[in-house]
């Protein structure tokens, strides 16, 4: 009689227990707006995906063997390619110390699963003495985000870094290995007015296409969100040449900004491919949070967040919502540790993917980590 009730009394405990676990659940998704995409979760134990390895590579730039991912990698694009889920991650070797100081280059991972990966031995780009060495020697190429297009053409969006200028630049390539570099996004508009500002971070527009994320129009042309501190626009009718959206006195347009006391109080920063979706454009940014008065007091100084942010589709400037609290936050010790000890999640590349979303970012610029949904796209 008393194993029945005791297991009757673990059963009835056990039920409360998942009931409780349900309603934490759904009450953390109720603190978010219905248009909003949540529900991203680590899987347990998997983490991180991609870590440093002491691989060789023979550097075209320096004319010799290195070891080009020994250092750290982080800060991934993401899509897919024949049914496989592949990462294109940021790695630096081991020339330098302190961050911007290493040589960075663009490795390849793959993935049927999302979670376990299969690993090229050498990157797939990376600063060469070729057309684009100016601006790519010494830093190289960082933090790619990766879109493709209906008929299959990817197009990358990365830092081109020579330690002096960082600019947004584009590639393109019809299977993630073999790349077609087309130099800096705004090197043609307005007469090459921005070719020498700093630009970085674009995150172009895409849409879910039945089972493809694909880049799509507004208004009938390319468009994109770029920028780092504050989020600008720029658009595009080849995917290559980019034109900035300015005012009348030829000045950026600012679509948004760091916001005082809030977990994005000291930057904004775009993150992977915008989505068009029935209540406008999502963006997906990364909001770094400041120190004393002005930061949010929930995170750490210097902390980076991962926000959303929505724009009409019909005025892809205007914003429309915005989350005043992050639905990703450093909580494990690998985001917390490396070269950037405040703690970062820094998100970049986001795929759809057998009806799951799969959010891969950079943890303290030193690890890759993924994060998955199974929410659906409002």
């Amino acid at each position: 009689m008393k194993k029945k009730y005791f297991s009757f009394l673990f059963s009835v405990l056990f039920l409360l227990s998942c009931a409780n676990q349900r309603q934490a659940k759904v009450s953390i998704e109720n603190e978010f707006p219905a248009w909003a995409l949540t529900g991203f979760e680590r899987p347990a134990e998997k983490n991180p995906v991609i870590v440093p390895l002491p691989t060789l590579f023979d550097c075209p730039m320096q004319g010799k063997e290195i070891a080009w991912e020994e250092s750290d990698t982080f800060n991934p694009a993401a899509t897919v390619y024949n049914d496989e889920i592949v990462v294109l991650y940021r790695a630096e070797d081991n020339s330098a110390q302190g961050i911007g100081s290493r040589t960075s280059r663009i490795g390849y991972v793959s993935s049927t699963d999302g979670v376990t990966f299969t690993r090229k031995a050498a990157p797939v780009l990376y600063p060469d003495q070729d057309n684009q060495a100016a601006y790519e020697i010494p830093g190289g190429c960082e933090d790619p985000r990766v879109a493709m297009t209906e008929d299959g053409t990817y197009v990358l969006h990365y830092t081109q870094w020579n330690r002096e200028v960082p600019r947004l630049a584009v590639a393109t390539s019809k299977d993630l290995v073999n790349w077609s570099k087309h130099g800096p996004a705004f090197a043609k508009a307005y007469n090459g007015k921005f070719l020498n500002e700093p630009s970085k971070a674009a995150s172009i527009v895409t849409k879910i296409s039945g089972d493809k994320q694909v880049i799509t129009k507004i208004n009938g042309k390319y468009f994109m969100y770029w920028g780092e501190e504050h989020i600008y626009a720029a658009t595009s009718d080849n995917l290559t040449d980019w034109e900035p959206l300015i005012d009348k006195d030829g000045n950026l347009v600012k679509l948004f900004s760091p916001r005082k006391g809030y977990f994005d109080s000291y930057l904004t920063e775009c993150g992977p491919p915008a989505l068009l979706t029935q209540n406008g454009i999502l963006l997906f940014y990364n909001g770094k949070n400041g120190v004393d008065k002005d930061g949010d007091r929930n995170y750490p100084e210097n902390a980076y967040c991962a926000g959303q942010a929505l724009f009409s589709a019909e005025e892809p400037t205007k914003v429309t919502g915005r989350l005043n609290k992050p639905f990703l936050q450093p909580t494990d010790d690998f985001e917390k540790s490396g070269q950037y000890p405040a703690g970062t999640v820094f998100i970049e590349g986001l795929v759809y993917y057998k009806n799951k979303w799969f959010l891969y970012y950079g943890c303290a610029d030193s690890f890759v980590a993924v994060a998955i949904s199974r929410n659906s796209l409002n």
